[in-house]
């Protein structure tokens, strides 16, 4: 964890571009990347130097405990994500341990949390993308989409929108993951892990 309190974040939902996704299971990153665009009260803009949307802002308390960030949505696909996270990184000189991806997990439960820093990708092809780029020991948002019913494969699981009945919860657990992200870059990931893992 870096100790340097004026270097900024990097938040990054993980999902794929284009209105065709945006309300699959696989996208439950850029629906948090969005809400906290909302709280920030800006837009997503096209970044300059890397193929992503970017909002720069402060999130958490005003005065010293907030804290600098810059949220980016990867224009790229999922499988290609690591690219503009880099770039986005280097651009903005943000220490690796400063990034915080939020994706999909498929070996949670639908809305649970987890929130770690680095370890392994266990196939999620957004955080092997990124890994490859820039290494594993960045923090992760996991947010449970639970497993495929009976035989669906995988990918079109996740490439699914999320159910009715899971669609009644999304909003409160869409706000949930938006306000673990927030603890976690003004707090730290123990204050965090012990108020979000579900």
């Amino acid at each position: 964890m870096t100790t340097d309190v004026t270097a900024p974040w990097l938040i990054v939902g993980l999902g794929n571009p284009g209105p065709g996704y945006a309300a699959n299971r696989h996208n439950v990153g850029f629906m948090v990347a969005d809400l906290l665009a909302d709280r920030i009260g800006g837009s997503f803009k096209r970044a300059q130097k890397a193929q992503a949307q970017v909002l720069e802002g402060r999130v958490g308390p005003m005065g010293p405990g907030s804290r600098r960030v810059v949220l980016a949505k990867p224009l790229s696909f999922m499988n290609l994500s690591g690219g503009p996270v880099a770039g986005l990184r280097d651009f903005y000189k943000v220490p690796t341990a400063n990034i915080v991806a939020i994706h999909d997990e498929l070996d949670i439960d639908y809305g649970a949390l987890r929130l770690k820093l680095g370890g392994g990708d266990n196939g999620h092809n957004g955080l092997k993308s990124m890994t490859k780029s820039m290494g594993p020991d960045y923090h992760r948002v996991r947010f449970g989409i639970g497993r495929p019913p009976g035989r669906m494969q995988v990918a079109d699981f996740v490439l699914k929108d999320f159910s009715s009945v899971e669609r009644k919860e999304l909003d409160f657990l869409v706000d949930r993951a938006a306000d673990a992200v927030e603890c976690l870059v003004t707090e730290g990931l123990e204050r965090a892990q012990s108020a979000y893992n579900s």
